[in-house]
């Protein structure tokens, strides 16, 4: 079992803020979007990957549970890890903590799908790419 990873580092800028102050929820999808791409690096699923294979991945379900606001100036780090790998979907985490204060503040569960980008639809992950994600399960994850 693996630890979680460390997959984004950011600041929350004044243009993530809403007019209640705090970053809006869009900028929490799109930190967690970074960080999803770290991630799935780390399997081998890379932009060049994508690219010469005529692959992709794309999200089938995503959930999102907000626990303490985000203000502008806040360095924020994303934690990530998978909690489930099969043929074609990887079931994964993000935790995003405030750096200064160490509490978190979203927690993300996502499943990833990886298909063919022709056909536009699910295919197998490469067996390497599915070993790397495999050795990245954790038990540590949130129990929300």
């Amino acid at each position: 079992m693996k630890e979680p990873v460390v997959t984004y580092k950011g600041i929350v800028y004044p243009w993530h803020c809403d007019h209640m102050g705090h970053m809006n929820v869009m900028w929490y999808v799109g930190k967690f979007d970074e960080a999803t791409w770290g991630l799935a690096g780390m399997w081998g699923v890379t932009n060049a990957y994508m690219k010469q294979n005529n692959k992709g991945m794309v999200a089938g379900e995503q959930r999102i549970i907000y626990k303490r606001e985000l203000l502008a100036g806040a360095l924020v780090s994303v934690r990530s890890g998978v909690i489930e790998v099969s043929e074609k979907k990887i079931k994964f985490f993000h935790e995003m903590l405030n750096e200064e204060t160490g509490e978190v503040a979203a927690i993300t569960f996502l499943t990833g799908i990886h298909i063919d980008t022709i056909l536009r639809k699910a295919c197998p992950l490469p067996e390497a790419f599915t070993e790397k994600a495999k050795e990245m399960i954790t038990e540590d994850y949130p129990k929300v």
